[in-house]
């Protein structure tokens, strides 16, 4: 594995660090991971895409993560020594859609041990349903890891990288002969709760306990922090206060609440479901960058490679930097190790399992992945 920066975000860069990947480095595949400030359009960055030899995955995000830096421009090229057998599951949003149909088709050969890469187009739709079709397929075979990719400004756009371009409304998914280690932890706590989704439709929730989710939300926010939130200022306080999934036996499984609509119903990022229970959380810079810690040790457990690793994955929410703001160097630094070197992506939501857990996509959460 063989790991390349650019900071300019240029298309000339990229194309150059590519060409070193291919031509010196004799990879057989390359993950790539670009800011979306870098500007990249179909119209310029496809010729590149399009003219790889080898097989080429990965995203567009908000920011990107080098060592103990977060980037808002530029993008990493990681090379790796085996082929990438890289899959396209397009329309996602499409309702109509047998996923697991779309799996199947691919025959896919289920090698145990490696490592699945899984990007999607954050703001895309049914992506549970993917997930859930992907372990109905797979199961604990492989670990599983990735994220949404996309733009802070919350418009659809095309954010996925293949050979055939930049794509959106899909996810990309890449299986790699690279052992890994997955840990998966979000350091938020409750602060009330639980109340039912009484009803709700794909990333909306309509009602909590039989009211509008808004007038609940709205309540129990400023009893516990006598911020008064509006469909105005919705954003900048919800993001000290998402959701929280129940789950037997686990850590919850937040959702990030985005906006509030004029009816009364909340957004998140990512699918609710009905009849579920959930809390309503908060958090501080103590207990999320303990939670990235335990992340890290998680996946170190985890890993099973004969060699010792050669990177350490970070898949972090975007959201978790708009908390932290300048304490956010405070996590980076609790997932950097020295001898290693640490990418990763901050992103619109987080895939992976525990390697022992249902797959999930996550919000608000720190995803270390150990790589061999």
């Amino acid at each position: 594995m063989n790991i390349y920066l650019d900071r300019s975000g240029s298309l000339t860069a990229l194309a150059m660090l590519l060409d070193q990947c291919i031509v010196k480095d004799k990879a057989q595949g390359c993950l790539i991971l670009s800011c979306d400030d870098n500007g990249y359009t179909r119209q310029t960055l496809d010729p590149i895409l399009q003219n790889s030899p080898i097989p080429l995955f990965g995203g567009i995000f908000p920011q990107i993560i080098y060592g103990t830096e977060k980037l808002t421009q530029g993008t990493i090229v990681i090379g790796f020594d085996a082929a990438p057998q890289v899959h396209l599951v397009s329309n996602l949003s499409d309702a109509n859609q047998n996923l697991d149909l779309v799996l199947e088709a691919q025959l896919w050969p289920r090698l145990h041990g490696q490592t699945l890469f899984v990007f999607v187009d954050g703001l895309a739709r049914r992506i549970h349903a993917l997930l859930d079709a992907l372990f109905h397929t797979f199961g604990l075979d492989v670990n599983y890891i990735g994220g949404g990719a996309g733009s802070l400004s919350l418009q659809q756009k095309p954010c996925l990288i293949t050979n055939a371009g930049l794509q959106h409304d899909c996810a990309v998914l890449a299986q790699v002969a690279v052992t890994s280690g997955i840990g998966v932890s979000h350091g938020w706590q409750t602060i009330d709760g639980p109340f039912q989704i009484t009803a709700a439709q794909g990333n909306t929730i309509h009602t909590l306990d039989w009211r509008p989710a808004f007038d609940v939300y709205q309540e129990i926010v400023y009893q516990r922090s006598q911020q008064r939130i509006t469909r105005e200022n919705f954003f900048a306080i919800a993001k000290s206060h998402p959701f929280g999934v129940k789950r037997l036996g686990a850590e919850k499984i937040v959702r990030d609440p985005i906006l509030a609509t004029p009816d009364g119903a909340l957004v998140c990022v990512g699918e609710v479901s009905e009849s579920a229970f959930v809390d309503i959380l908060g958090g501080n810079v103590d207990s999320l960058v303990r939670a990235a810690g335990q992340a890290l040790a998680l996946a170190q457990r985890a890993y099973r490679g004969e060699r010792e690793p050669t990177a350490i994955f970070f898949i972090d929410c975007i959201s978790r930097v708009l908390f932290l703001e300048e304490h956010f160097a405070h996590e980076l630094a609790a997932v950097h190790r020295p001898a290693i070197p640490l990418i990763g992506a901050l992103t619109l939501g987080e895939i992976a399992n525990s390697g022992f857990d249902y797959l999930e996509f996550h919000n608000k959460t720190a995803v270390v992945g150990v790589l061999g």
